[in-house]
Parts: structure tokens; C-alpha cells; sequence
């Protein structure tokens, strides 16, 4: 049996280095006694005596994955942390998709603690509050910190106050270790903080900031002591003033309802004021496409137009023989306020080009005139309209078929299809069968030119442009035979 003393405060090259000599001269998990220090004094172990790596050992490799999550692991006060670990990685010499085995009982052990060393790091991160000191030097102020995490994190989240608080020299005590930044250098000491437990006039600023955010009529004690655990409040200047908020909670939601705004705000009456000096905008008979498109520019039927730039309303010949209907504007189309601009606009300019049809003599529309989208970052991502969505803009959608007077639509998509008749059978079944629609208008189904970007096989994207072609070709020719007949 190896007996493996280690301090155990969160350093991961101390097992690693362990580890990889026990490892490389194939010394099994069973053979090994890791040994975690258990003293609040004592912060210097001896040195292991490690065994000498075997000469037909090969060499040890690990799964990319396998390195943060060890990290993490160790800084957890689970007693089993190191043999965890030790474990996964002689599983791993002969395994190499261990990790990928989520029901595995190592691999879920040690994912719950990481997970919980990434949570308690992220506390930290929340819920430390630092206090200015005396002695500023060189017109850098100090601050001190007192945080009890309940693991070994305190160096690795120690760089996050130091990206955020570069301009000051601050000290991070804590029972599991100290941190501290002068300007040029983060410095960690595994060895405990004391807690000198002074206020300073800050502390007053957390409190009449945090009596100020708090709405009781969105309390949920649950969820904010999920999100705030007691263990930190005694820590927390603002904590003092919580009992009194929840106790007083039900009495000052009705104190706010009953002192209820009744009048309207002061910049409605500046903006009733101004109202006179505004240009007159006379817009243009509904009766006409040019007015149809001034009046939907104000179109609120739905709440798409809170987050929309713009309305996205049809353009073309007023008189065109053929309608092309999509299903919404996009990114692209939204900024621009014209359809059909974007990504798929240009694949559709291709197959227009391919099918000799001409762009100019076509109206193109969509079945919903705002870009619907979820925000990812700086990007907007595009969101299926519902249908409560596309029945507020059905009525656009039919004053456009009315005005224009097209002999042929061309419903790109199965949006567009539900919009103009409401049918809901899969497009597969629809496709390229023409609908003999009211006032013997016809209706033909196909894709929306997005559907050839989205598909990931080359293969299958080839055959679909090429079917997408045949069908443009088809609209063609149905168009010259109505316009013949």
C-alpha cells in the first residue's frame, strides 16, 4: 500500500504530480492510501515517496475533458475527492470514452462535484463585499473582503476580482485560503484569513440600494434564499435589513397599490404640447398598395412590432400576375425594411435566375410582417411565427391579394400555405400540387429558399435546389399558360 499525503487546499499539481508517478509505474487505485491533511495549523506535508515510473508503461493520456474537471474537483472538501480521481484516470488509460458515460457511477460522482465547486465559485463572485481600509499608496485605495466559501475555490476565482478590480489593491480572506492584489502581482495563501469584522460607510450605500431594488410584490422566498443561502447574509451589509422586508412584504404591496400612479406621467403632457409643432402626415388611400403599405407601417395588431425595427410589407408591380408569399422577414430584411434581402433572398435570386423568371416583374410578400427572434448575444435568431401570430396578419396578407389581383401565388413554405388557405397538411403533400383558390386564383405550394441552407447534407441540398428549380420553372410555365388561355 502507497500512503500519499497531501495538504488537499484546492492545488491541483499536488495530486496530479502524485498521480502521474503512482500511474506510470502501474500502481492500481487499490494500492493507494491518499491521505488528505486534516489540520487547521499544520500546512506543509512530506514529500511522498513516489514509486519509479515502470519501463514498459505506456504513456499516459487523458480526454481534453478530463483536465478541467479534475481541476475543479479538487478544490471540493469531499475526502474521497483524490481517490475519485485517481480512479478515473487509471480507467481512463484503458477507456478512453469513459467520460462520455454519463450514468457511469466515477464519472457522475465527480460532474455533481464539480458542479458544485462552479456554483459555489460563482456565490463567491456574487456575495463578496469589500470595505476600504487606511493606507492607500501611491493614490491606489485598499480594500479588504471577507468571504466563507464552502469549498476550495478562492484561487480560482480570485482572477475575476482582479480582471473587474484591477485599479485598487485588495486583500480576499477567507478560512480556506487568502487572496490579495497589489497592481502587479495576485498572490494566494492556502493558509486562513482572519476577519477583522469593521464596517465602513459603504455598507450604508448596500443597504439603501438593496431597500430600493427590493419589489415586495415579486417575492419568492424560496427562490432568493436559492439564490442568497443564509449562510452568506452575515457577511452581506444588506442582509440586515431582509427579515424586516418579508416581514413587511404583504403590508407595503398594498401601500403600493394604493398610492398607484392616477395621473400621467410629466412627458405625456410635453409630448401632448408638441404634438402641433409635429408635420402632418396625411397618409395615402388604403385602397392602393402604397397606401395599404403606409397604414401597415403602424401596425400594432400583435406584439411582434415591440421588438421589430420595422414593418416588412410587400413590393412589386402593383398589377403583378404572380405573388411569391414567404413566412416573416429576417435579420437582414428587418434592418433593410424589404423582403426577400437576406441569406435566403439571394439563394431565391439564383433559382429566379435558373427559372429565367424575372425578379421585378414578381410581388413578394410574407405571411408576417415583423421579424420574430430570440436574442443570442448580438445575434438575432430567427423564431417560427405562431399561430395567433399569423392570423393578426392574415388580414395584411388578404388585402394584398385583393389589391393586387395576382393570377398565381406561389406559397414558399408551409407558413405561407396556412396563411393563404388554411391548410395544415405536411408540405410534402402539398408541394407542387396547384389549389384552385377563390375567384379561381392558384395557389402552388413549395419550400421557402431558407430550407436549402438549413440542410446539412451536400448531397441533399443539391437535389433539393434542383427540385426547387423545376418547381420555379412550373410557376413559370402555369403563368404564360393563364396569361395565354
Amino acid at each position: 500500500m502507497h500512503t500519499i499525503p497531501l495538504l488537499g487546499r484546492g492545488d491541483f499539481s499536488e495530486w496530479r504530480d502524485a498521480a502521474r508517478a503512482l500511474a506510470a509505474a502501474g500502481i492500481s487505485p487499490r494500492e493507494v492510501d491518499w491521505r488528505v491533511n486534516g489540520s487547521e495549523e499544520l500546512f506543509e506535508v512530506e514529500a511522498p515517496e513516489l514509486p519509479a515510473p515502470s519501463a514498459t508503461a505506456p504513456p499516459l493520456t487523458v480526454p481534453p475533458a478530463f483536465l478541467p474537471l479534475a481541476e475543479a474537483v479538487v478544490c471540493h472538501t469531499e475526502p474521497g475527492r483524490f481517490h475519485l480521481l485517481y480512479r478515473l484516470l487509471w480507467r481512463l488509460q484503458s477507456d478512453k470514452r469513459l467520460l462520455e458515460l454519463s450514468a457511469d457511477k466515477d464519472v457522475a460522482w465527480a460532474r455533481i462535484l464539480a458542479k458544485n465547486i462552479h456554483r459555489d465559485s460563482h456565490k463567491m463572485t456574487a456575495f463578496v463585499r469589500f470595505k476600504e481600509i487606511p493606507g492607500a499608496v501611491e493614490g491606489r485605495r485598499r480594500f479588504f473582503a471577507w468571504f466563507e466559501p464552502t469549498h476550495f475555490v478562492v484561487a480560482r476565482t480570485a482572477p475575476f476580482f482582479r480582471r473587474r478590480f484591477a485599479d485598487m489593491d485588495w486583500i480576499i480572506a477567507t478560512p480556506k485560503g487568502t487572496a490579495s492584489w497589489d497592481g502587479e502581482s495576485l498572490i494566494f495563501d492556502t493558509r486562513p484569513g482572519d476577519n477583522p469584522g469593521h464596517g465602513d460607510p459603504t455598507d450604508d450605500l448596500w443597504r439603501t440600494y438593496y431597500a430600493n431594488i427590493f419589489n415586495p410584490a415579486r417575492l419568492k422566498l424560496k427562490a432568493m434564499q436559492a439564490e442568497m443561502p443564509k449562510k452568506y447574509w452575515r457577511h452581506l451589509p444588506e442582509a440586515d435589513l431582509i427579515p424586516e422586508l418579508i416581514a413587511n412584504a404583504e403590508a407595503n404591496v398594498r401601500a403600493m397599490a394604493e398610492r398607484a400612479a392616477s395621473d400621467p406621467p410629466l412627458f405625456h403632457y410635453r409630448l401632448r404640447e408638441n404634438a402641433p409643432a409635429l408635420p402632418q402626415i396625411i397618409p395615402a388611400e388604403a385602397d392602393t398598395i402604397d397606401g395599404l403599405r403606409e397604414e401597415a407601417r403602424r401596425c400594432q395588431r400583435c406584439p411582434l412590432h415591440c421588438t421589430a425595427t420595422q414593418t416588412v410589407f410587400g413590393e412589386g408591380p402593383p398589377d403583378a400576375r404572380i405573388m411569391m408569399v414567404g413566412e416573416q422577414p429576417g435579420d437582414q430584411e428587418d434592418l433593410a425594411g424589404r423582403p426577400f434581402v437576406g441569406p435566403a433572398g439571394k439563394v431565391f435570386d439564383a433559382v429566379l435566375k435558373e427559372a429565367d423568371i424575372a425578379r421585378e416583374t414578381l410581388y413578394l410578400t410574407n405571411a408576417v410582417k415583423h421579424f420574430k427572434y430570440e436574442p443570442r448575444g448580438k445575434r438575432r435568431i430567427h423564431q417560427k411565427p405562431d399561430r395567433n401570430e399569423i392570423e393578426h396578419c392574415r388580414w395584411w396578407l388578404a388585402k394584398e391579394v385583393e389589391l393586387v389581383k395576382p393570377k398565381l401565388i406561389v406559397a414558399l413554405g408551409a407558413t405561407a400555405v396556412f396563411a393563404l388557405s388554411g391548410e395544415r397538411k405536411p408540405l410534402s403533400q402539398l408541394r407542387g400540387k396547384p389549389i384552385t383558390m377563390q375567384g379561381e386564383v392558384v395557389l402552388y405550394p413549395t419550400i421557402h429558399p431558407s430550407f436549402l441552407l438549413r440542410l446539412p447534407d451536400e448531397a441533399e441540398r443539391k437535389r433539393q435546389h434542383t427540385l426547387f428549380i423545376e418547381d420555379m420553372q412550373m410557376v413559370r410555365h402555369l403563368s404564360e399558360t393563364m396569361a395565354a388561355a
